[in-house]
């Protein structure tokens, strides 16, 4: 068992009973929090420095058990035999093969495909293929509307068949604040625009693509996150990686979480800068790196790095953590460093007002130098801000490849951000933005809570909307999938190499658009998969609590 980063040598408290408060409403003062137990190795971690936490702050991530893991890996090499079983087969024209390849006549060349990527693909991932890509028939809320397909050859392609499930509830999208609908005062903005205006822009921002309702965007943006100024643009992926280039390069370094998105590796690895991983939401090891970096500085010639940036995300999508945020500001400070934080699955689902985790932890937003987002998850929309100081955002309106190369955003997603920002602000005269992120907060608690009760392996933060529930087996990846889809509840399931070999699992997404009794349906679903493919693995038994609000909620655990 490692203990959490930041805990040692402090006085921790640690109780049975634990009882998670709202999002971003608790203002308890107890912090962090381990509980450890023989025979199970459950882990909840929290920060125990009062002065650096305001809140409770509970994740816990619970061991895989040994039976399961060897079976696990047992699973995966008997498929592996089987699959280089069926290529020797394809070589001899047995087999059939469907999947690109080199030409005979190209056999001497450089090879085209990765060897092992291509045998996993072949061999693994065609088995599951359908548990993906499903085509949806309707908008993204709370249920929608499946096309039907089948396959005749193993998953190899795909025939519609003309059918549409309906009312299939929706567990996998980021729809976290319910904004992604067709009915409302988003959509009727949204389409007012459309109509007046088009939808693309055919220009970029800094030519004939610049219209005073994208300025607009941005003030509101930098009011909601009350910094100086803010940016926007048209793809999300691209705001990490066409920005941080822009700010690092050669001669920098920067310090980036294990866990970090495709989209922050990739910007890292164009800066051209140095790059050094920590691990995961360990401030130990965040803390080695700085200080060693302070000390020796750069390779060969040791002189003193000419930046140092730390790049991390406030809400991790496959963990479902919670960045800890606290302790990153107060090494940023205590070693001059700058911080990017990625609040993309974050802002709108975390804090009372949806400002994200910097509301969350009663922060300044002053004090993260460079915060990223995107409209995509919270407001239904597309695209992503970069938002800080002024003089930050004007270096990069004149540096950042998305600013100067980058078609404008165009209008109709600029009306839907500002219409469903305006609703989270309460600018609308509604209080319906504030409703749908304590409705967020309060779904959240309550799914996790029934999952625990269950007796699955869950991961993440108790305030997270992000759900990610082990399947271990690669053989369950595939079943869970189907079987929840023959209840009508959609799901995502996430496999090797997405994440380390042994932790397959599903991730839901928890959104304010779902009733309590559509996750009362689901949970059953789930309840039900879970006892047929066998899923209850947990060993840390969580006694039901009564059926109360949804801020009183508490579970006791069980030695048993």
């Amino acid at each position: 068992m490692t203990e959490s980063a930041g805990n040692k040598n402090q006085d921790c408290h640690a109780a049975n009973g634990v009882k998670p408060g709202r999002n971003g409403m608790v203002k308890s003062h107890h912090h962090h929090h381990q509980y450890q137990k023989q025979k199970q190795e459950k882990v909840y971690h929290a920060a125990c420095n009062g002065e650096l936490y305001s809140r409770p702050f509970i994740e816990s991530f619970e061991e895989t058990p040994m039976l399961v893991a060897v079976l696990t890996y047992m699973g995966y090499g008997i498929l592996t035999i089987f699959g280089y079983l069926r290529d020797f087969m394809r070589e001899w024209k047995i087999e059939k093969c469907h999947i690109a390849r080199e030409r005979e006549e190209q056999k001497d060349f450089v090879p085209l495909y990765q060897d092992f990527e291509n045998f996993y693909t072949r061999n693994l991932y065609m088995r599951i293929r359908d548990s993906w890509n499903r085509p949806i028939y309707s908008v993204p809320g709370a249920t929608f509307d499946l096309v039907e397909r089948s396959s005749n050859d193993y998953n190899w392609t795909f025939e519609y068949t003309g059918r549409v499930v309906k009312d299939v509830i929706n567990l996998g999208s980021y729809n976290y604040l319910g904004f992604a609908e067709n009915t409302g005062a988003c959509a009727t903005a949204a389409g007012e625009v459309t109509v007046k205006f088009g939808v693309g822009m055919a220009s970029t921002r800094q030519e004939m693509g610049n219209l005073k309702r994208h300025e607009e965007l941005e003030k509101l943006v930098a009011s909601f996150l009350g910094v100086e100024s803010a940016m926007a643009f048209g793809m999300g992926f691209a705001t990490n990686s066409m920005n941080i280039p822009a700010l690092a390069g050669k001669g920098c370094l920067i310090l980036s979480d294990e866990l970090n998105h495709a989209s922050l590796v990739l910007g890292a690895r164009l800066s051209g800068s140095t790059i050094r991983v920590f691990k995961h939401n360990n401030m130990q090891s965040l803390e080695k790196l700085l200080r060693d970096a302070i000390v020796h500085g750069q390779p060969r010639t040791h002189r003193p790095w000419k930046k140092i940036l730390i790049l991390v995300e406030g809400i991790y999508s496959m963990e479902g953590s919670i960045i800890r945020l606290p302790e990153v500001i107060a090494l940023k400070k205590k070693y001059k460093a700058y911080l990017y934080l990625d609040e993309a699955h974050s802002i709108g689902a975390l804090g009372p007002y949806g400002r994200g985790v910097v509301e969350y932890f009663g922060l300044d937003a002053k004090d993260v130098d460079v915060m990223m987002g995107t409209f995509t998850k919270s407001f239904g929309a597309a695209g992503g801000y970069i938002a800080g100081r002024k003089d930050l955002i004007d270096y990069l309106r004149t540096h950042s490849h998305s600013a100067i190369y980058a078609t404008s955003m165009p209008l109709p997603v600029v009306e839907q951000i500002i219409t469903s920002m305006k609703c989270i602000m309460g600018k609308d005269g509604t209080t319906i933005g504030r409703s749908r992120i304590q409705r967020l907060a309060e779904n959240t608690v309550y799914f996790r809570r029934r999952l625990r009760e269950m007796g699955f392996i869950i991961y993440g933060n108790n305030d997270s909307p992000v759900v990610p529930m082990m399947l271990y087996m690669p053989a369950k990846i595939g079943a869970f999938g189907r079987e929840m889809l023959k209840r009508n509840i959609g799901v995502v399931v996430v496999g090797f190499p997405a994440t380390p070999i042994i932790e397959s699992r599903a991730r839901f997404c928890i959104s304010a658009a779902h009733t309590k009794e559509m996750l009362d349906r689901a949970l059953d679903v789930i309840s039900e998969v879970g006892d047929l493919l066998q899923l209850k693995y947990s060993r840390h038994k969580v006694l039901p609590s009564l059926d109360r609000p949804f801020d009183e909620t508490t579970y006791e655990e069980n030695e048993e």
